[in-house]
């Protein structure tokens, strides 16, 4: 599979851009991160080559003059908030991401507890992580935050929120997920420094929508399909034609919060040092797309992926008609439908041949494998069996792993773990084949094919189980069902 991304070029001159932005503001900057630093899956998948923790290793770059601050909501703390991807509420995912920076090397400096309104389970949870001996601050609601600007910008504002104690000249504020209070935190640390006498900056790290390429270019589509559920909206950005004459890219929320943001800046500094929203940004990412009919086509497939994936949701229960609605549109601003998805035809095709559900998988070569669901085997571990036959030259006809193997895994699946579905999914023929690689030779080099996956698509005509899900997910491959439950 072809790069898209030149992943080196970002790493470089990313750090660059924000070594720059650092030096226009006395050497002391807040930087807004938006988006994930260790996994963002995302951007790999629309920008073929972007590795999901490049932009971790382009902040490794400027590690010595940078410290982390992490930013949770009382909100979320109070509700439980969970994770989607990982299963794991925002508050424990605080303590998962300082461990992970600190394991590289991080000055992790603080956390901070954003919204706070004297919530016993905030106060519960500063009281844990002092324990813990990290430093913890609150910031407090303010009423008629973000548009009363006088008193956001005063000592009854952002004046009576804790002053968040840093250390070196980068400051990254970031978070488990969106709505956790990043921009206030900024906000409130230049009003508490400018009282100080330091003139500190401020500048937002947002890998999408890309500033630099048009507004209805797929990759920017693909990351409205990505943030349906927020309805979040690409626009032109007005102030920043209106300052350069020049046409960038932005979302609605940053368009609609810049005269707010300016007011807040004049409040703080007398003057506002950026024109536009994105003047306040330093994505650099649309720079180092070398090849845009790579990162087109791996977009459009996004679109489609995150289509399927809120029909799926809705009929689980978990997403609304207007996320499908929204999806279904951006889809036509692509020019494209489901049928431009290769394996979603070819998985189709072989259901309405065999007359049973069926799964397809496209390899790196373009080459379609596919599968039909039978007696012993689910369509997901069919057809991964049929491609990793595919992959190490072994013949279609053998069979890797033989009936009179599968049969007593079923009989403990059923008969003795009273499990309702006696087909095999993917974590159990890749344990199976695990063990028959000791002594067969096939499977030994079936199983040594798996990274060969990495990357690859894959469709299925009836929705998958999680842990299917999550094996394909492991392996990289982008997978996509029908929302159609079995039966």
């Amino acid at each position: 599979m072809k790069n898209g991304f030149d992943n080196d070029k970002y790493l470089r001159i990313q750090s660059e851009h924000i070594k720059e932005r650092i030096g226009k503001f006395g050497n002391k900057l807040y930087l807004e991160f938006g988006g994930k630093l260790f996994d963002d899956y995302h951007a790999s998948r629309v920008l073929p080559g972007f590795e999901p923790d490049s932009k971790l290793k382009m902040l490794m770059q400027l590690k010595d003059d940078a410290e982390i601050v992490i930013v949770i909501s009382a909100v979320d703390i109070e509700k439980n908030k969970t994770r989607a991807d990982l299963g794991i509420t925002y508050d424990m995912d605080v303590l998962r991401l300082r461990d992970a920076f600190m394991q590289r090397g991080f000055l992790v400096s603080s956390v901070v507890i954003t919204h706070f309104n004297g919530q016993s389970s905030a106060i519960a949870y500063r009281e844990r992580l002092e324990k813990l001996g990290i430093n913890v601050y609150y910031l407090y609601l303010i009423e008629g935050y973000p548009t009363n600007v006088e008193l956001i910008a005063s000592d009854e504002g952002f004046g009576k929120n804790d002053y968040v104690k840093t250390t070196r000249p980068l400051v990254v504020i970031t978070a488990p997920g969106p709505g956790s209070g990043k921009m206030a935190v900024c906000l409130s640390q230049l009003y508490q420094e400018n009282r100080r006498g330091i003139k500190a900056g401020y500048a937002k790290f947002e890998t999408f929508p890309i500033w630099s390429i048009p507004l209805k270019h797929p990759v920017n589509i693909a990351y409205e399909a990505a943030t349906a559920d927020l309805n979040d909206v690409n626009m032109i950005d007005p102030f920043h034609l209106e300052a350069y004459g020049k046409t960038a890219v932005n979302y609605n929320r940053d368009i609609e919060i810049f005269p707010v943001l300016n007011a807040l800046f004049e409040g703080i500094y007398g003057e506002n040092p950026y024109k536009s929203p994105t003047d306040m940004g330093v994505n650099m990412a649309g720079f180092c797309i070398c090849d845009d009919e790579v990162c087109s086509e791996a977009s459009k497939n996004e679109i489609i992926r995150r289509y399927y994936t809120a029909l799926c949701d809705y009929a689980g229960g978990k997403s609304s008609e207007s996320e499908i609605n929204k999806i279904a549109l951006l889809m036509k601003q692509a020019k494209i439908t489901t049928e431009y998805r290769r394996t979603t035809v070819a998985a189709k095709e072989r259901r309405d041949k065999e007359g049973v559900h069926a799964a397809a998988i496209e390899l790196a070569d373009g080459t379609i494998i596919t599968a039909k669901s039978s007696e012993l085997l689910g369509p997901c571990a069919a057809v991964l069996l049929n491609a990793l036959k595919h992959l190490a030259g072994i013949d279609h006809s053998v069979k890797l792993i033989s009936q009179k193997m599968i049969e007593p895994i079923q009989h403990t699946k059923v008969s003795l773990l009273h499990g309702k579905n006696p087909r095999l999914h993917t974590d159990e023929v890749l344990v199976t084949l695990s063990i028959l690689s000791l002594l067969d030779e096939n499977c030994r080099r079936a199983l040594d094919c798996l990274p060969l996956l990495n990357g690859c698509q894959a469709h299925t005509t009836v929705m998958t189980s999680e842990v299917d899900r999550k094996i394909f997910k492991k392996l990289g491959v982008g997978l996509t069902s029908e929302p159609i439950r079995k039966g």
